[in-house]
């Protein structure tokens, strides 16, 4: 479906963009790339690039939510809807739900236009009849009613009757296993901000370059720009706020004054207490933003090694490396499970060892729309087979008297504290020096974990 000039004076094209997205995501690409897709093929003024990703992310976190509405209203069941209408519904249906600034108007007329552009005219008054049912079921209800209030699924006696977990997943459009395990895993308080936390859009943190300049200075050249800032509790971050634009038009870039890195992973760098001189080894390292942040805090001076199967990742970790001014990293595209095969001489030679391990990212799910919706149960035993073959893989490199840092972007226990204390029964001469759980919607940023060990000297 092509757009006209007209088509885009009544705001379609952001929509049009929106529901190209949730199309491909439905066929297998991942969100944030077929969101980028989209916009280079289609360009937009600011504020509908803005709206197109609003609806695009929050439709894809929503789909759950947004399908059970499909159910109640419908006919047919939302599973069973022609795939192209399915997804254009939840695109009428999010704005409906969740836009405060979309006129409801304006969200049934674009998508039924949308539906007579793109050859789905018969289907047109179904998507209207629809949307406008929804309008007025919650119509009968206060302006701050939740999403999920007037679903029939989860009022009265229907309510009661469902598991506490089903209720859980339905409201906070999360996969039924993940909803289950948060209630093994939490208080239902817990639970029920863990869940909220993972809808709410991600903040935009920053990580001072202290090489390059002071976070007073970066402070001061974004008030000057007109973007709102302010500095957070990691001595490096900065919290951006508010709608910024292209980062790479912002003061600083270019310098290499800052770089991009959410608040909870800035806590894992300093854990390896590193220090100038220091050789440390950071393994699965792509796309760099440990390894870079490792560097600053050893002044650049000193040896780092960024390790990662992934050839183009490494590319990408060089070039962050570079426009930050770092020359203690060397990359090196290798398997970090068999550097002792491939290195002998690494054995026993590094001071400080960082794996930051391949995990389901249970603590992302906010930051990345798509991911709760491709994470199988039966993955992470996977997982966790990985994540044991590399400590045990690097443990070898690491010199007496070191310290590790295993982290990973989760919050499920079998791969972080089921992890560690496997490995300090297969090896007891490890001493578990800490260890911390993050959880969205209790702590600020991203879900991470960290346990630090300390081989005997």
């Amino acid at each position: 479906m092509r757009l006209t000039v007209e088509a885009v004076a009544i705001g379609l094209a952001p929509r049009q963009l929106a529901w190209q997205v949730l199309q491909a995501v439905a066929a297998g690409a991942y969100a944030d790339g077929a969101l980028e897709r989209e916009l280079n093929r289609l360009p937009l003024p600011p504020a509908d690039r803005a709206l197109a990703t609003e609806l695009a992310y929050g439709a894809i976190r929503q789909r759950r939510l947004l399908d059970a509405w499909l159910d109640a209203l419908g006919k047919v069941p939302a599973e069973r809807q022609p795939p192209r209408l399915r997804w254009l519904l939840h695109l009428g249906c999010y704005q409906l739900l969740f836009s405060a600034r979309v006129p409801a108007a304006a969200a049934v007329n674009t998508s039924v236009e949308l539906a007579k552009r793109a050859g789905l005219g018969r289907l047109a008054p179904v998507a209207n009849g629809l949307l406008r049912a929804l309008l007025r079921r919650r119509a009968e209800l206060p302006a701050s009613a939740p999403p999920w209030q007037g679903l029939p699924q989860l009022e009265g006696e229907l309510a009661d009757a469902l598991p506490a977990a089903t209720c859980l997943g339905l409201r906070h459009s999360l996969p039924a296993w993940l909803a289950e395990l948060l209630l093994q895993w939490l208080t239902p308080q817990r639970a029920e901000a863990f869940a909220a936390s993972c809808n709410q859009p991600p903040g935009l943190d920053l990580r001072v370059n202290p090489l390059r300049a002071s976070r007073e200075q970066v402070l001061a050249a974004l008030q000057q720009a007109g973007v709102a800032a302010e500095p957070l509790a990691e001595p490096q971050a900065i919290a951006l706020s508010g709608r910024v634009g292209d980062l790479r038009q912002l003061p600083g870039y270019g310098e290499g004054h800052w770089c991009v890195q959410d608040r909870s992973a800035q806590r894992i760098a300093p854990l390896l207490q590193p220090a100038p001189g220091q050789r440390i080894l950071d393994a699965c390292a792509a796309p760099g933003g440990k390894s870079t942040h490792l560097a600053e805090l050893l002044g650049d001076q000193g040896e780092i090694w960024a390790v990662d199967r992934a050839e183009a990742r490494v590319r990408r970790l060089q070039r962050n490396a570079e426009r930050l001014g770092l020359g203690c990293i060397r990359p090196l595209v290798a398997d970090a499970a068999q550097l002792v095969a491939q290195r002998p001489d690494w054995r026993g030679s590094f001071d400080r060892v960082l794996l930051d391990a391949p995990c389901s990212g249970l603590g992302t799910l906010a930051r990345h729309a798509d991911a709760r919706w491709r994470i199988e149960p039966a993955a992470i035993s996977a997982l966790v087979a990985l994540q044991r073959q590399l400590l045990e893989g690097l443990l070898p490199l690491l010199r007496p008297g070191g310290l590790l840092v295993y982290a990973t972007c989760t919050v499920h226990p079998a791969e972080n504290d089921a992890v560690i204390a496997a490995l300090l029964a297969s090896q007891p001469q490890l001493a578990l020096r800490s260890s911390q759980q993050w959880w969205p919607g209790q702590s600020p940023g991203d879900g991470f974990y960290a346990a630090v060990l300390a081989c005997p000297g």
